[in-house]
């Protein structure tokens, strides 16, 4: 570096001088973020379960599997298995299709939702092929 070059730093103030008003950056916007997956189906296996009327306990005795441990399930914090799923789902009369098609359908209509479409529902694409009965 040379020495007759200037030393010059930029200052850049934390608080705002008395009357001046701060400039404000324009906000970032990020995508929406996308739902996980355990947080889809927990959210699916709580709400059957309080449309059952039914207790963390008698579903977790029911299902074989410890009650804070389906408790975590429900709030999104387990990543739980595919036995453990099923077990719960049945617990609840539901098979793990069932249960799997509406956290799907969650899915669906959270994403469907956050990126400004109006359906609900997934519609599968046929490109022109219909079946009817």
């Amino acid at each position: 570096m040379s020495s007759q070059a200037p030393n010059e730093a930029r200052v850049i103030e934390l608080r705002p001088s008395q009357g001046a008003r701060p400039v404000a950056s324009p906000p970032v916007r990020r995508p929406p973020r996308e739902p996980l997956w355990r947080d889809l189906v927990g959210d699916v296996l709580r709400r059957e379960r309080l449309a059952q009327e039914r207790t963390l306990k008698e579903v977790a005795d029911e299902a074989r599997i410890s009650m804070p441990y389906l408790s975590e399930v429900e709030r999104g914090r387990k990543e739980a298995s595919s036995e453990v799923l099923a077990a719960a789902a049945h617990a609840l009369g539901l098979g793990l299709g069932d249960l799997l098609s509406r956290a799907q359908g969650e899915l669906v209509r959270i994403t469907s939702h956050s990126q400004g479409r109006s359906r609900t529902t997934s519609t599968p694409r046929n490109n022109g092929l219909c079946l009817a009965a």
